[in-house]
């Protein structure tokens, strides 16, 4: 174990990072303010010491393409990371809608001043759920780039029109009747097929044929939520892998990726619960892919605090308090040992405990305080889960910009929301 209480801190965890080149980052709740604030400075030193390529995070692809477009400086991308950030407007919009996240963007876009196009570090979401917003702005770009093959996505949108952009309706129609699968299909088909040719940013076509695939996964992950399996958050993540996938290859040889997501997406399902319910995950479909060698976990946790969440889907957001971790948990374990933060390195000796089960905290973007006893807690042997755990003993909550969000329903189907 290390003490953790300055950047400084961190020299042993970037050592043992090595040559990795995706470095996963979790959290153990989406509202967090030490979380982002540690991330950023790993990644800092990441993008500065070794040379890492882009950021991915578990956010819609359109909205987090406004942040790619302005760390990158790319014309017409506004000069207020505040107003980029005023897109975030689908619940929970205090994931990326905050300082923590502003502050990020800001330096990236520094960061990134007077380097070439292709050396800039961009910023990109992973996530699945962007199915009218990735049809939309497809149809924005393609009515002026390609007014032919924007006809395909407007042949999508019709045939989704009459669920009236609710996820949860066309979920339950098309178990009845015809889905639109072939729409989304055809359409993929023939962007694939232009991608390579349209005009603008260098990123143009890559950003248009993502937003396809968005919408073929989508549509499929929405179809699937009336199951009662795991089936549909498998699709996420096997999407969210895909993603991840295609932004390295974008990226060129030896491309580096910084992955940001909660716990349960990035610490592998092998070491959890979650594998006997025959759930995947990214940070297991990394280290399947790549290679152990190649892919580095890092955890997050803590014993107490605050937090930002809301009491149900599509509900007020609201500062919570976190309670003292379960009796038992690895949270209260570490507490037991020192109230100090602390950075856990497994590669460098396993201790037992940390070999067998033991409940982690896991926090989602829904969250009672009051019932936590009974739930929010994923029993998980931490050395196979994680290659490192960052342990805060006290946070606090992170701090949103206040947006109203416009969508209420529920989009997962994991009891944590995460």
């Amino acid at each position: 174990m290390y003490p953790l209480n300055t950047s400084q801190d961190l020299r042993p965890l970037i050592k043992d990072i090595g040559d990795a080149n995706v470095v996963m980052l979790g959290e153990a709740s989406h509202g967090t303010h030490e979380y982002y604030t540690w991330r950023t400075e790993i990644s800092k030193k990441l993008i500065q010491q070794k040379g890492f390529s882009f950021i991915a995070v578990e956010g819609d692809w359109p909205d987090c393409y406004k942040i790619n477009r302005f760390v990158k400086g790319y014309k017409d991308a506004g000069d207020d990371i505040r107003k980029v950030l005023m897109h975030f407007d689908r619940w929970p919009t205090w994931m990326w809608a905050n300082w923590e996240v502003a502050a990020l963007a800001e330096w990236l876009r520094e960061h990134n001043t007077g380097l070439p196009a292709d050396k800039k570090v961009g910023f990109y979401g992973l996530d699945v759920y962007s199915l009218w917003d990735s049809m939309y702005a497809m149809i924005d770009y393609l009515e002026k780039e390609d007014p032919q093959a924007a006809q395909s996505v407007k042949l999508a949108i019709k045939c989704f029109e009459p669920y009236e952009e609710n996820e949860q309706t066309y979920a339950r129609y098309s178990l009845t009747e015809h889905s639109c699968r072939d729409k989304v299909l055809a359409m993929l088909k023939e962007i694939r097929m232009k991608a390579q040719f349209l005009d603008g940013d260098r990123e143009a076509g890559f950003n248009t044929e993502q937003n396809a695939i968005i919408a073929v996964n989508a549509e499929k992950y929405y179809r699937s939520m009336m199951g009662f399996d795991n089936e549909s958050w498998n699709i996420r993540d096997t999407h969210m892998m895909e993603t991840l996938d295609r932004l390295m290859q974008f990226h060129g040889q030896g491309a580096k990726g910084i992955v940001w997501e909660h716990n349960t997406h990035i610490g592998d399902a092998r070491a959890t619960d979650m594998h006997r319910s025959g759930m995947v995950n990214i940070g297991q479909l990394a280290r399947e892919q790549y290679g152990p060698d190649s892919v580095y976990l890092v955890g997050f946790g803590s014993y107490q605090g605050s937090v930002i969440a809301g009491e149900a889907w599509g509900a007020l957001m609201q500062e919570m308090k976190v309670p003292k971790a379960r009796s038992g948990s690895v949270e209260d374990l570490l507490h037991s040992e020192s109230e100090e933060n602390q950075l856990l390195l497994f590669r460098e000796g396993r201790r037992e405990v940390f070999q067998k089960r033991i409940p982690h905290r896991a926090i989602g973007v829904v969250y009672s305080p009051e019932n936590e006893r009974y739930g929010n807690y994923v029993q998980s042997i931490m050395a196979s889960r994680y290659d490192a755990f960052v342990y805060i003993d006290k946070t606090k909550a992170v701090h949103p910009l206040h947006l109203k969000p416009h969508d209420t329903e529920m989009p997962d189907t994991y009891p944590f929301g995460v």
